[in-house]
């Protein structure tokens, strides 16, 4: 917790920083918006008296002087405009840091929509997307491709352990690399033009695809170089002398051809120009890239491979395709088009030119895209772990005899003055655990506390505990069950199908067992049969390839353990102190000795008789 005081007020100081450098530089724009007043001012009314006492001579001297001066003035001014646009991106960047370490969740930026599949075994439970997230916390990716890369990790229903150590010794490298991080953050932003939009990185690769008809100019291309070299040859023997002005046929012939295929070659100058200017936007982030100082990390660079690439690195591309440009756009001044075109196949040859480099980023752009997304995904988590320093990366194996322990585990959405840690384990596969308590105690609250912190784990990141060790599970939950209008399923029955669904999984051939999280079984029911349901079910789940917890107020179901060493018991407690409830989020073992429903309801000033009497 000291730690993360330290790392807040050091923030707080860049901020401060940050406020005063913007200060200068803000004293500076002014000052520079006056000079241009000035310089405009005087340069006009100097012009027009030099005009009429010396002439036009002078006058022409003077203003090519005033343009010149105004010209730099205003460069000079645009510069600090670039610059303060860069020192307000980079105070937003260390205010949402601060936004993070707070959860104010106002300050965080929109997070990215997704459509969750229903039967998702536990994205609907775990408050992992939407608003007030894990996603929306952790997420400090630009691209709509970096943030769902991010939430497909932590939605994971397979994880495979080598990609999770992987991403996870990638995590811990980049965790140490603030400056790095940050400044790929202010890279992606610029790029974006606007901090806290989501480029869509995709969109110009499906344009790519669907623009793939394109066809070839190079067959014609070579017929026509082939008769513009006769032209120009048949021109200069007739010139000497030696032949008949022959070169009007070809000249002719060359001519027709041109006119008839030329047309074909305008799409792709509104492919190139399109092209350019996505990638230039892209360039910025990936001249960062290229230049960057990834330390002695081999994984970061593995990552960054795409751009380390001395010949295929994409500011070579960029440079290509913008010089490319500068010849198409000869194209602009008709004398000098029809000029060169009348002399050589200047536009086939140049559309021809864009068409292989368009063809070669088709193959190129998307691995580009695939390592940048990547990097931000892989720098969210690192963000997350630098902004908590009181979290660990896992200990995690296919395989091990104690299937979980963990020590100090907490959730991450709480605040650190509220959160309250946990030391929890499992001992063997099949075990079934019971959690009682009163309402508001914390029992739903730890089981989401496990699951979200199996998918941080797995997703490669830290997680909120002081000891984390774990085989590899798949996690299936069902807490938050809801009914259906639309498809005509009660609550009750949405239920069953999910606890059916559940038992699916539990049975499916799979050398990762189940984690499952249960919170008040068959609670769509009355007393009598959730009673004989729940104690049916949570047979069936014990001695099973899978282990998990099941969170009820039912204290009949807390029998169970008497007759099965599987099944264990905890609770959580509450109190009455001064008129109101009190808890301590505690896990203790054992069933829970009190309820508190009564007790609610009488400080709420509802009707409540004794026990006795009912």
């Amino acid at each position: 917790m000291i730690q993360k005081q330290k790392r807040r007020a050091a923030i707080q100081r860049q901020i401060k920083r940050v406020d005063n450098q913007l200060s200068d530089w803000q004293r500076i724009s002014d000052q520079l918006m006056r000079l241009r007043l000035a310089v405009f001012l005087v340069g006009v009314i100097t012009a027009v008296i030099v005009l009429f006492q010396w002439g036009v001579w002078y006058w022409f001297g003077v203003s090519v002087v005033v343009i010149v001066a105004f010209s730099l003035t205003v460069k000079w001014h645009r510069h600090v405009e670039t610059s303060m646009s860069r020192f307000r991106i980079w105070r937003q960047i260390k205010q949402t840091h601060l936004a993070r370490m707070n959860l104010s969740w106002a300050d965080l930026p929109t997070p990215a929509d997704f459509d969750l599949p229903p039967a998702h075994p536990f994205a609907l439970d775990l408050d992992l997307v939407g608003e007030r997230s894990v996603l929306q916390l952790v997420d400090t990716a630009v691209s709509v491709e970096g943030s769902k890369r991010l939430a497909g990790w932590l939605l994971e229903t397979e994880p495979d352990l080598e990609m999770t150590r992987s991403r996870q010794a990638a995590v811990a490298d980049l965790a140490k690399m603030t400056l790095f991080r940050d400044k790929l953050s202010l890279h992606s932003a610029l790029a974006t033009e606007a901090m806290g939009e989501k480029w869509p990185g995709r969109r110009v690769l499906l344009w790519l695809d669907s623009q793939n008809d394109g066809q070839s100019l190079g067959t014609v291309l070579w017929l026509l170089a082939g008769l513009s070299l006769v032209n120009i040859s048949l021109l200069l023997l007739y010139l000497a002398g030696y032949v008949p002005p022959l070169f009007l046929v070809s000249w002719a012939l060359y001519g027709v051809i041109f006119a008839l295929r030329s047309g074909d070659a305008a799409p792709i100058f509104e492919d190139a120009y399109f092209l350019e200017k996505s990638l230039r936007r892209l360039g910025v982030v990936f001249r960062f890239l290229e230049t960057a100082r990834l330390g002695e990390s081999d994984r970061v660079r593995t990552v960054c491979a795409p751009f380390l690439d001395e010949v295929e690195r994409p500011s070579a591309y960029l440079r290509r395709i913008t010089k490319l440009l500068t010849l198409a756009g000869l194209r602009q001044n008709p004398f000098l088009w029809l000029l060169l075109n009348g002399l050589v196949p200047w536009d086939i040859f140049v559309s021809e030119q864009l068409h292989g480099c368009k063809q070669e980023l088709q193959t190129r752009l998307p691995v580009w895209l695939d390592a940048w997304c990547e990097l931000e995904a892989l720098c969210s988590l690192a963000t997350l772990a630098y902004l908590n320093p009181e979290t660990i990366f896992p200990t995690m194996a296919l395989a091990a005899e104690r299937p979980f322990f963990t020590k100090a585990i907490g959730h991450p959405l709480l605040l650190d003055e509220t959160r309250i840690c946990n030391d929890f384990q499992i001992d063997e596969l099949g075990a079934v655990d019971i959690v009682t308590g009163s309402n508001m105690a914390g029992k739903s609250s730890f089981l989401r506390t496990l699951g979200v912190n199996f998918c941080l784990a797995y997703a490669g990141g830290p997680v909120f505990a002081q000891q984390f060790e774990t085989r590899l599970f798949r996690i299936y939950t069902s807490i938050r069950v809801a009914d259906s209008v639309t498809d005509g399923f009660s609550y009750f029955y949405a239920e069953v199908r999910r606890l059916a669904g559940l038992l699916t999984a539990l049975s499916k051939d799979d050398e990762r067992p189940l984690f499952f999280l249960i919170d008040e079984i068959f609670r769509g029911t009355n007393n009598r049969e959730r009673l004989v349901g729940s104690q049916a079910y949570i047979k069936a789940l014990v001695g099973q390839p899978g282990v998990g917890l099941i969170a009820t107020h039912d204290l009949e179901l807390v029998k169970l353990a008497d007759a099965r060493p599987l099944v264990r018991n905890f609770h959580f407690r509450d109190g009455v102190e001064n008129g109101r409830m009190t808890f301590d989020y505690i896990l203790h073992p054992g069933p829970c000795p009190t309820t508190n429903a009564l007790k609610i309801m009488e400080l709420a000033g509802l009707p409540v008789e004794s026990p006795s009497v009912l």
